[in-house]
């Protein structure tokens, strides 16, 4: 069940960056080619209508942001200052490492039952988006759902720091699938 919640959550944000990056680039060529002295192709595409895109994608990048920080929670890409941490004994660094996951469980629990009723109060309302008209409870409900996906990161890796002592670490220099072609004598 976690692999698949990794996956998911690994797609979700490659597909909403995908989607995004594609979105953009066609509404700025649109805009660009719409501009361009050539009375037919003017026409044309002053029919289509693009004025969507931007507030879509801002809406993409929010639930991005929202998931991509608990995929950094459980791979270990946040950026956190522990040097003072790291200067200490081991039994004092493994209880603040405990005490800063819980803290941080904590905030995104408390996070994301604020956001849900929020969620919840805006539902109730025909509150819609400016422009592409969706119900702003969709759009917020990145909050909740993100933030609980945070606070479950969270309580995962002080689970297994207490386990095993080890917390997630990100290599910069590893690239997924490329060991394994040179192991197999593929490169």
């Amino acid at each position: 069940m976690l692999k698949f919640l990794d996956h998911l959550e690994e797609w979700l944000i490659a597909f909403l960056m995908a989607a995004a990056t594609v979105i953009i680039f066609v509404a700025v060529v649109h805009r660009y080619a719409s501009g361009l002295p050539i009375p037919w192709l003017q026409d044309e595409l002053i029919q289509i209508n693009t004025s969507w895109a931007q507030e879509l994608c801002i809406y993409m990048f929010v639930w991005m942001a929202k998931f991509g920080a608990a995929y950094g929670v459980r791979t270990g890409i946040h950026v956190g200052v522990d040097v003072l941490i790291n200067r200490m004994n081991t039994p004092w660094r493994n209880k603040f490492v405990v005490f800063g996951l819980l803290a941080g469980a904590l905030f995104t629990g408390i996070v994301g039952t604020l956001g849900a009723e929020f969620v919840w109060e805006i539902a109730q309302h025909s509150s819609t988006s400016e422009v592409m008209e969706v119900p702003m409870w969709i759009v917020y409900l990145a909050v909740p759902l993100g933030s609980y996906l945070m606070c479950f990161r969270f309580l995962q890796v002080c689970w297994a720091f207490i386990k095993t002592g080890e917390l997630p670490k990100h290599d910069h220099t590893h690239v997924e699938g490329l060991d394994e072609e040179i192991a197999g004598g593929k490169a």
